[in-house]
């Protein structure tokens, strides 16, 4: 049927061209010939192509002549629905629910200075756990200036930097700084985590690319986060990794230079990792700044006053000079044992933070008293540069020390101040080591040793470290107690891990 209808309306063709010819005869040449190819293309063209055509214009006819859908009328609840209801409904939790017995809830209870000697849970221990690596925590100057401080300032200073915040000992400090680590300007945070978390972003934007050691602190991350850049993570001091990265993205920048321009580079480092006690490789660091036009960022929490012969941090370990980096960071929580954290480098390069640091802006600055002890800690810094000899020489018998424990493998450099103490072999899930590892830390306790376990936040870790038990170094520790220490933690990994193995 559908065949004759179609030779019927083919024969019809002419005649309707015929007639269309006779009807346009008044209308312009050039208009005229335009309908005559539109018809002679309507003639030529495939069956299929009018049966197509066919079938979308009686499905657009059915569509419009088609009822439209009505939405069915509502059901409206009672009162009394509505509230039983409302009584029903029980919100998601904010957060999951955690186990009363998670031991990062428990805390050890400190009273009195957390110097050499530690009282902890009421019990007096030997310290090797807190960051004091100068023993200056406890010092009699430094505790007199700020002493002196506190009646001039009062506790704080409840105002950022901008809106009447900065005193004149601030001022000093931030002098005193750029002096003692050799460059041309420093600027002090009132927050240690916040330094390199507000410097990052304050210089890397969005659309720009940070490579990344993967065992960066989590400051380095939170920073990393907050700049919205294009972040590539590199195998932990793996430098061959890193110029892989490199070559990388030297060879996407050739595709585009117009692009590559614009687009700042950073390679983001620390000095002494302190997830890991391993040391940063600077001078091949440094080298592939220059081969690969990068910037170096450098952060020294774990190294400024540790390293060097004035413990001026890995750049004076290496011999590096320090305006290959440009931009170091490090807080004063540690071996300066105040608080807060400073950034040091080019004037040019550190103003830019006084307007874009949001740390610095934003937060209540360093309280003076915190200040004129930090002040006074460079100057026992300075005066005697032997106490960094000392400090070196105790971590290196620690690190003696805790070679060969069974159970344990020791992680980290034998100059690091802060060492860590790893399961040899997993009992099967994180929790478990992690109690077992607690077991031997409360097993020290007992005996007056005070150790810590290597705490993080393990759902916003980009690369989660193993756990471990940290072992921390001050100067103040005597050889004997270095060796009592060193046998009680042998003694309790014997203890601990063989019942656990007896058990298994």
């Amino acid at each position: 049927m559908l065949c004759i209808c179609y030779q019927c309306f083919f024969l019809l063709l002419p005649l309707l061209f015929a007639l269309f010819q006779k009807r346009t005869t008044k209308m312009a040449s050039g208009q005229q010939w335009v309908l005559v190819e539109m018809v002679q293309a309507f003639y030529e063209a495939p069956a299929y192509h009018l049966i197509l055509e066919g079938i979308l214009i009686l499905w657009i006819i059915r569509l419009l002549f088609s009822k439209t859908y009505k939405l069915q009328e509502t059901y409206k609840l009672t009162e009394k629905e509505k509230e039983d209801l409302i009584e029903e409904w029980q919100p998601e939790p904010l957060v999951p629910p955690v186990s009363k017995d998670q031991p990062f809830l428990n805390y050890d209870i400190v009273t009195g200075p957390p110097s050499h000697k530690i009282t902890i849970n009421g019990k007096e221990c030997i310290n090797f756990a807190s960051f004091n690596f100068l023993g200056l925590l406890d010092n009699e100057r430094v505790k007199h200036k700020a002493l002196a401080s506190l009646k001039k300032y009062g506790v704080g200073t409840c105002g950022p930097r901008g809106f009447y915040g900065t005193f004149d000992v601030h001022l000093e400090l931030e002098s005193r700084l750029a002096k003692f680590m050799k460059t041309e300007e420093a600027i002090i945070y009132s927050y240690g985590f916040a330094t390199i978390a507000s410097a990052i972003p304050a210089y890397s934007k969005r659309g720009d690319i940070v490579f990344v050691d993967e065992a960066a602190c989590f400051s380095i991350q939170k920073g990393l986060q907050a700049s919205r850049s294009f972040i590539k993570y590199f195998k932990h001091n793996d430098m061959e990794d890193l110029e892989r990265l490199l070559m990388e993205q030297e060879q996407e920048d050739q595709k585009n230079p117009r692009k590559a321009r614009v687009t700042r580079r950073f390679i983001v480092v620390e000095g002494l990792y302190i997830n890991t006690a391993d040391v940063c490789p600077l001078p091949e660091l440094v080298k592939l700044k220059y081969k690969y036009k990068v910037r170096i960022f450098l952060e020294e929490s774990m190294s400024f006053g540790v390293l060097g012969e004035h413990g001026r941090g890995v750049t004076e370990h290496f011999g590096v000079n320090i305006d290959d980096i440009d931009l170091i960071s490090a807080n004063m929580e540690n071996a300066v044992a105040s608080i807060g954290g400073f950034c040091c480098g080019r004037s040019f390069v550190i103003d830019h933070q006084r307007l874009s640091g949001q740390g610095y802006c934003f937060s209540a600055s360093l309280p003076p008293m915190l200040a004129a002890a930090a002040i006074e800690a460079l100057n026992i810094m300075e005066e005697d540069p032997g106490i960094f000899t000392v400090l070196r020489e105790k971590c290196r018998l620690v690190y003696e020390e805790l070679q060969g424990i069974p159970g344990l493998k020791l992680r980290g450099e034998q100059f690091a101040p802060a060492l860590h103490l790893q399961l040899e072999r997993s009992f099967g899930s994180r929790d478990t080591d992690l109690k077992m590892l607690r077991s031997i830390v409360d097993y020290c306790l007992e005996r007056k040793v005070a150790l810590t376990l290597a705490r993080y936040l393990e759902k916003e870790e980009r690369f989660l470290p193993p756990p471990s038990v940290r072992v921390v170094v001050t100067i103040e520790q005597t050889e004997e107690e270095i060796k009592e220490a060193a046998a009680c933690i042998r003694e309790a990994a014997s203890s601990v891990l063989n019942s656990q193995h007896c058990d298994l």
